[in-house]
């Protein structure tokens, strides 16, 4: 018997934001989860498996219309007509109270009930399934108590979506513990709602949050896909993880130290990518480069915004035979050569800057309010923007982009700012 075990589709994801970036290429990007939805079903076709779980977040939200349930609907009725049957557990996403449209059921596809917990038998596969869907969005109490007990001489297998005991960057829906789960005697338990795939435990029984089957932004990056499962005799034989995506989401970090030129910066990049791709030249590679070290092309920025991200793109643009996309460059770490302690005892603007910086950055609470007030006069963004807003920014951001005024300023004022001198200078 062979499975494949997914989920957090979030097919037709929005991904708004999109058409604010210069040259994206917006159409692929929102046709990546449609794409790594078809790529799943053509793994199951061709590996003629048994079955395919999916563990929650099917869906993005209640559909705009009735495209995206019927897309989904067609990719399972290629998978049913191959004699493939598909059980599904509904998540936060994609729970109950969530999707307010409906399609006639697919035959061959199961979806566990929100009431309670329910066990479907498999006698012909020698497989028990349990699972229980969400009745709504945020689900906080534990649901493993009342899932049922394993089958006796059955492969047990439990769907389940689930925060566990908590993982960063999401909501705590359907806590439960490692105890909990391993209390069942399932052999296998699939979970669904953290887009990072963990295995959380090995065996008796194999523990395994998959991820997502296709990154949506830049906190979503590495390989995504699926779990395909073999078993024999009623145990598991092989496990692997095979990637889906069809849009690869990166984060590279390019050090500047000793960098004269914008050729050099581009070189740094080339070299960057035929590291992070090779062997991956069938996929859209969406990149955000983070550039850091002590280098002259600070003042070269400060003096010319944008020329470092402008180079990184035409450096993109040079490559063979591999797809990338800039997402967003991000500089604030490119400094001036400079000794901060002696630079912070200079009785000129520069002492003045880099000892204010240093100020605000030792607490997140000073930064904060220096920000606030900063703010008062700020007229409200459109409401489409109003994420953006600065008032909206953590301590992470502020620091970011009090580092990256710092390096703008320096560079500003002049040679005088990359060395220990103690001349006043030109004041801004």
């Amino acid at each position: 018997m062979k499975f494949i075990h997914a989920a957090d589709l979030h097919v037709d994801s929005p991904l708004r934001g999109l058409d604010a970036y210069e040259g994206a290429p917006v159409a692929r990007i929102r046709s990546a989860t449609r794409l790594a939805l078809m790529a799943l079903v053509d793994l199951a076709l061709s590996e003629q498996v048994d079955l395919v779980l999916l563990a929650g977040d099917i869906y993005d939200g209640n559909w705009p219309d009735f495209k995206t349930g019927l897309f989904f609907r067609e990719q399972m009725v290629r998978l049913t007509k191959a004699g493939i049957l598909v059980f599904i557990v509904k998540g936060n996403h994609d729970a109950e109270s969530v999707i307010t449209k409906s399609l006639p059921e697919a035959p061959g596809v199961h979806v566990f009930s929100a009431r309670k917990a329910e066990t479907v038998k498999l006698d012909a596969l020698g497989v028990a399934l349990h699972g229980r869907s969400f009745p709504e969005k945020a689900v906080t109490d534990d649901l493993m108590p009342g899932y049922p007990p394993a089958l006796a001489g059955l492969f047990n297998i439990g769907l389940l979506h689930t925060s566990l005991t908590g993982r960063p960057g999401h909501n705590p829906y359907a806590p439960t513990t490692l105890a909990a789960l391993c209390s069942k005697g399932y052999d296998y338990v699939a979970l669904g709602h953290v887009h990072a795939r963990e295995v959380v435990q090995e065996a008796s029984p194999r523990i395994v949050f998959p991820g997502n089957l296709q990154g949506r932004d830049a906190g979503e990056t590495g390989p995504k896909g699926c779990e395909l499962v073999t078993v024999e005799n009623g145990r598991i034989a092989s496990a692997e993880h095979v990637s889906l995506d069809v849009v690869r989401w990166h984060r590279w970090a390019l050090d500047t130290t000793g960098m004269q030129s914008l050729d050099d910066v581009a070189a740094g990049f080339q070299s960057l990518a035929a590291e992070h791709t090779a062997g991956l030249r069938d996929r859209l590679h969406a990149v955000r480069v983070s550039l850091h070290g002590e280098s002259e092309l600070a003042r070269l920025e400060a003096a010319q915004p944008g020329s470092l991200a402008a180079s990184l793109q035409a450096a993109a643009q040079d490559l063979d035979g591999v797809d990338v996309w800039i997402e967003k460059v991000q500089c604030s770490e490119v400094r001036l050569p400079l000794d901060r302690s002696l630079a912070a005892a200079r009785p000129d603007a520069v002492g003045d800057v880099i000892r204010l910086v240093d100020e605000l950055l030792a607490d997140d609470a000073v930064l904060s309010a220096w920000a606030r007030q900063a703010l008062d006069d700020m007229k409200d963004l459109p409401r489409e923007l109003s994420d953006a807003h600065p008032g909206q920014w953590d301590a992470a951001q502020w620091r970011e982009a009090l580092q990256a005024a710092e390096a703008s300023v320096l560079a500003h004022l002049g040679s005088g700012a990359s060395g220990a001198e103690t001349d006043a200078g030109a004041r801004p």
